[in-house]
């Protein structure tokens, strides 16, 4: 990409004088003819600038790497990260899924939308909050949660909380969030997500999990609760373990006559007798019909493969030697004389019935 100098369009120039030296870094990290993986970057690069890919947006990401805008249009409708109609400065998330909701969730977004006067991925007249309902954000354990531009920012929210953010927010502060990085503006984010690093002080989170988080093995030390045998030092294998001899003596059990495995326990013994009896079925099995074809087939003379093609071989049972006659021409005129020639269709009764409403005599 780096070589190539590409001939931008009236709509794709504006942004390729911005963004083409990124652009041609984004692509440089996938190997050569694999240049298309950089599509999802892309646009997020072009929301740095924009706040949303727009159609002048999709053709620069179109002509940069060579592929038509059907295809990243295809993209940049798939996946709900990227906006398609200009975006705030912050975009509010509130979780409105299973767990948010039950505790709370669908009260936070009602009273944002209330309070801000705007709905799902709408924005308000200052251009500083759009509002969404997410899916999921991630984060059960600090459930109901609302993130700004897709980081944490509270954490079991509550109406009140999430208001008094987006008050912040538009009055031109940077609320200092529960957890997670220091809250930017969505085109700083972008900038992120293509996969620069923000040099901002505190852009990137720092710190061990929080107490939620951690719950579970918080009770799991108080209540003595631990795996058996489990070391926290052991490394994990990259291939399989090695089959312990019980196991083998199940797969592969010894020939008839042969001593049994010392170390073979119980279940697999019982294992491999049911083995060794369903081999010893399936034999019984394979025997007789292995007689009942040879009894079908005796004195019938052996013939050579069938090596015909089907189709032929088809044609040659229905009509052996060419002397069945033709159809009548008559009857062919018949059936092809339309819907008036044909018999009057039945009235779907089962056989034998006799009219609709009446008992048959017999």
């Amino acid at each position: 990409m780096s070589d190539t100098t590409v001939d931008f369009s009236p709509a794709a120039a504006p942004l390729a004088e911005k963004l083409l030296e990124q652009a041609r870094e984004i692509i440089a990290r996938y190997p050569a003819g694999r240049e298309r993986s950089a599509l999802l970057p892309l646009l997020h690069l072009v929301q740095t600038v924009e706040g949303h890919v727009s159609p002048d947006g999709v053709a620069f990401c179109a002509e940069v790497l060579g592929i038509n805008k059907a295809q990243v249009g295809a993209v940049a409708t798939f996946y709900t990260m990227y906006k398609r109609r200009p975006t705030g400065e912050y975009l509010v998330s509130v979780c409105t899924n299973t767990l948010c909701n039950m505790l709370g969730g669908q009260e936070i977004y009602d009273g944002l939308t209330e309070h801000l006067g705007v709905g799902h991925d709408e924005t308000t007249a200052d251009g500083k909050i759009t509002l969404e309902h997410a899916e999921c954000l991630a984060a059960c354990d600090y459930a109901p949660v609302v993130t700004v531009n897709y980081d944490f920012t509270i954490d079991q929210a509550t109406p009140e909380a999430a208001v008094g953010m987006v008050e912040k927010l538009r009055s031109g502060e940077r609320p200092v969030p529960n957890r997670g990085a220091r809250v930017c503006s969505l085109k700083e984010m972008q900038l992120q997500l293509a996969g620069f690093a923000d040099e901002r002080d505190g852009a990137v989170a720092d710190g061990p999990a929080g107490a939620p988080t951690l719950r579970g093995v918080t009770l799991a030390q108080q209540h003595g609760v631990a795996v058996p045998n489990f070391n926290i030092d052991t490394p994990i294998t990259t291939t399989r373990p090695a089959r312990d001899e019980s196991a083998k003596a199940v797969k592969d059990p010894a020939p008839a006559g042969a001593p049994a495995a010392k170390s073979e326990g119980k279940i697999a013994s019982v294992a491999k007798k049911a083995a060794e009896a369903v081999k010893t079925a399936a034999a019984a099995v394979v025997d007789k019909a292995e007689h009942v074809v040879e009894h079908r087939k005796a004195g019938a003379p052996v013939q050579a493969g069938d090596v015909k093609d089907p189709e032929v071989r088809t044609a040659e049972v229905r009509n052996p030697d060419a002397s069945t006659p033709t159809p009548n021409p008559a009857k062919i005129d018949a059936a092809q004389a339309g819907p008036a020639g044909n018999a009057p269709a039945g009235d779907g009764k089962p056989a034998g019935d006799g009219k609709r409403g009446t008992k048959e005599k017999k």
